[in-house]
C-alpha cells in the first residue's frame, strides 16, 4: 500500500460557530480560529477539517450555502480567511474545505434564477417536477430533517426536491454546466492554497431519472436511498471531478458516505479508483437506531467491534479507512461510548481515544473531544438549536407514537447539538467562548473540563491525546500495520493486534465500570514486550490478569 501524508496525518474538525468568538457577538469566527492555532499545534494535529465557512442564511448552521466563494459575514472576511490559512501553513497545519454541493441554500443566485421561470438558464441546475393529478407530491419521499423532501414553488407550478431543508435545494448534477460550475468554483478554491475537501454527503448527488416512490418502513415517508444514495452515475461524476481537479493538486480528500458498504467504499475511495482518498462510513455510530436514528440505549460492544473490524481488515490494502468517534453530527464520545461521570470521564476518554488512534486509518479529532467534552444535560426543548433535532421532536411527539420523556432521553444522547455548544477553553464566563452571550448554552461543567486547566496537568486527556499523536508520527505500524481482532465475543474487552515487518502491538481496552480478567497473550508476556502508553497515571502496562475500569494499554514487541 502506497503511503502519503493524508495517511500519517492527523485531522482535527473545527467547527466554527462553536471554536472561539473573536468579536464577542457570540458566535465562533475565522479570527477566533486564528487566534488558537498555537494551541493545536502544541496537541501536534496536522490538518484542520473546517466545517463550512461560506456565506450562508444559516437555516443548516452552513451547509446551506448562498456564496461558495464569499465568508459568512458573522464568520469574518475573506482577507481574515487568508490570514488564517498562512497561519495555518507557517505552523505546518494543513486546512480542508467543507464542500457542500449536494445541495446549496436557496437564496443561492443561481436556484433564484432557477425557481423564475421554465426557460430560465439555471432551471436545470436544480430538480423540478410537476405535481400528481391531484396536486400533491412528485412522490412519496421524506427529508432527512422531517417532512416531505419536495417544495412547491407557486411561480412556476412545480415542486423542487430538497432531501435536507427545504432551504436547501437539491443540485441536478446530470446538467454538465452544474458540473463545470463545481469544478470551477472548487479550481479557484485549490488555486488560493487550501490542502483538499470534506466532501457532506457526496454520495447522494446523482438520482435515478424516475425519482419512483420509495418503501415506507412505520414513518409518515417513502425511503429514497435506493435512489438517491450510490447513485447510478455518481461514480463517474467523482471520476470527471478527480481528473479536472482533484488530481491536479497534492491535496486529501475525504467523502461522507452515509450507508455505504466495503464494497462501495473501495469504489469511491479504492487506491487505484482515482475518485477520492477515503470516505467517511457511519456504521458504527448508526447501530442501535430505535426510531430512524433515535435511540436512548447503549450499542453492545460486540456489535461495536464487529463493525469496526469489518471495515479495518476488509479495506486491507484496497482502500484507506477514516477513524472517527465524533464529529458536529455526532454526539460526545464520552458519553455515548465511555463514561462521563466525573469519576470515569477522564479514564474513559483516554480508553477510546487509544481504542480509535491505535487502529490503521487516519484518525479525525472532533474538537473538544481531546479535553473529554461532555454531551450537554438538555432538559427543555427551547435549549435546542439543530434543526434535525427540533424537527425530529415535532414528528415523533407530535404524531403521538414516542412520548416526550422518551425522546428527550433520545436527544439528551443523540441530537447533534450535543457536539456544537461552545469549546471550553478556560473556566472564566462562557468558558472563554465569548465576551457576549453564546448563540448556544455552553456545557455547566466547563468550570471542570476546561483546555487551560487540562494544558496544565500532564496527566490530562489533552496531554494523552497529544501523546497518542506524537507516538503516531515516530511509529509506523500505528498507521500501516495489519489489524486482527482478539476475543470478538466479549461484550466488555476491545482488544486487537498489530503487526508491521515483524513489529506486534496489543491494544487492550475496558469498555466497563468493572475490574475484568484479562490473560494477556504469550507472545506479549515477557520483559521483552514494551509498554507504549496506558491510561492510569504512573502505570507501566501491569500484566496481572485483571483490568481496571476504562483501562486502556498498548504492548510493543
Amino acid at each position: 500500500m502506497k503511503e502519503t501524508w493524508w495517511k500519517e496525518a492527523v485531522v482535527y474538525q473545527i467547527y466554527p460557530r462553536s471554536f472561539m468568538d473573536s468579536d464577542g457577538d457570540g458566535i465562533g469566527d475565522i479570527k477566533g480560529i486564528t487566534s488558537k492555532l498555537d494551541y493545536l499545534k502544541l496537541l501536534g494535529i496536522d490538518v484542520i477539517w473546517l466545517s463550512p465557512v461560506y456565506k450562508s442564511p444559516n437555516d443548516d448552521n452552513g451547509y446551506d450555502i448562498s456564496d461558495y466563494q464569499e465568508i459568512m459575514d458573522e464568520f469574518g472576511t475573506m482577507e481574515d480567511f487568508d490570514e488564517m490559512l498562512g497561519e495555518a501553513h507557517k505552523r505546518g497545519i494543513k486546512i480542508v474545505m467543507d464542500l457542500v454541493v449536494n445541495h446549496t441554500s436557496d437564496e443561492h443566485q443561481w436556484f433564484v434564477e432557477s425557481r423564475k421561470s421554465l426557460d430560465n438558464p439555471y432551471r436545470d441546475y436544480y430538480i423540478w417536477r410537476k405535481g400528481k393529478e391531484d396536486g400533491s407530491e412528485p412522490n412519496n419521499w421524506g427529508s432527512c430533517f422531517s417532512g416531505p423532501a419536495w417544495k412547491y414553488d407557486e411561480a412556476t407550478d412545480m415542486y423542487f426536491l430538497h432531501l435536507f431543508s427545504p432551504k436547501q435545494p437539491d443540485l441536478n448534477w446530470d446538467n454538465e454546466a452544474v458540473r463545470k460550475s463545481v469544478f470551477d468554483m472548487m479550481t479557484w478554491w485549490c488555486d488560493k492554497g487550501i490542502d483538499g475537501f470534506r466532501m457532506d454527503v457526496i454520495s447522494m448527488i446523482s438520482k435515478t431519472k424516475e425519482l419512483p416512490d420509495g418503501e415506507t418502513r412505520g414513518g409518515l415517508y417513502g425511503d429514497f436511498s435506493p435512489y438517491s444514495v450510490h447513485g447510478p452515475n455518481v461514480h463517474k461524476y467523482l471520476k470527471e471531478m478527480n481528473e479536472k481537479v482533484l488530481s491536479r493538486y497534492d491535496i486529501m480528500t475525504v467523502g461522507e458516505a452515509a450507508g455505504v458498504t466495503v464494497e462501495q467504499a473501495k469504489q469511491y475511495a479504492g487506491e487505484h479508483t482515482d475518485e477520492l482518498n477515503m470516505v467517511f462510513q457511519f456504521e458504527h455510530v448508526d447501530l442501535g437506531g430505535k426510531y430512524g436514528k433515535w435511540s436512548d440505549t447503549r450499542v453492545p460492544l460486540t456489535e461495536l467491534k464487529k463493525t469496526m473490524s469489518k471495515w479495518q481488515t476488509e479495506l486491507k490494502g484496497e482502500a484507506w479507512n477514516s477513524l472517527y468517534w465524533e464529529n458536529h453530527d455526532q454526539p460526545r464520545s464520552v458519553s455515548r461510548f465511555g463514561d462521563d461521570r466525573p469519576q470515569y470521564r477522564d479514564l474513559s476518554a483516554k480508553m477510546l481515544a487509544t481504542c480509535l488512534h491505535m487502529m490503521q486509518g487516519t484518525p479525525y479529532v472532533y474538537q473538544g473531544e481531546e479535553l473529554g467534552m461532555t454531551n450537554y444535560p438538555f432538559n427543555d426543548m427551547s435549549q435546542f438549536r439543530d434543526i434535525e433535532s427540533i424537527n425530529a421532536y415535532k414528528e415523533w411527539v407530535g404524531s403521538g407514537r414516542v412520548s416526550h420523556e422518551e425522546m428527550m432521553r433520545c436527544l439528551c444522547l443523540k441530537s447533534r447539538d450535543n457536539a456544537r455548544t461552545p469549546m471550553q477553553w478556560d473556566a472564566s464566563g462562557h468558558a472563554g467562548f465569548t465576551k457576549g452571550i453564546p448563540w448556544i448554552a455552553v456545557n455547566p461543567n466547563y468550570q471542570e473540563v476546561n483546555a487551560s486547566r487540562e494544558i496544565a496537568d500532564e496527566e490530562s486527556v489533552f496531554h494523552y491525546y497529544k501523546k497518542l499523536i506524537g507516538l503516531r508520527k515516530q511509529h509506523k505500524i500505528m498507521v500501516y500495520g495489519d489489524y486482527e481482532l482478539l476475543l470478538p465475543d466479549s461484550g466488555e474487552i476491545f482488544a486487537y493486534t498489530r503487526t508491521l515487518d515483524g513489529e506486534r502491538l496489543l491494544v487492550v481496552c475496558n469498555f466497563t465500570d468493572k475490574e475484568q480478567e484479562f490473560r494477556v497473550p504469550e507472545a506479549f508476556a515477557g520483559d521483552e514486550a514494551l509498554c507504549m502508553i496506558a491510561n492510569y497515571k504512573g502505570d507501566d502496562c501491569r500484566k496481572s490478569g485483571k483490568l481496571r475500569p476504562y483501562e486502556a494499554i498498548v504492548l510493543q514487541k
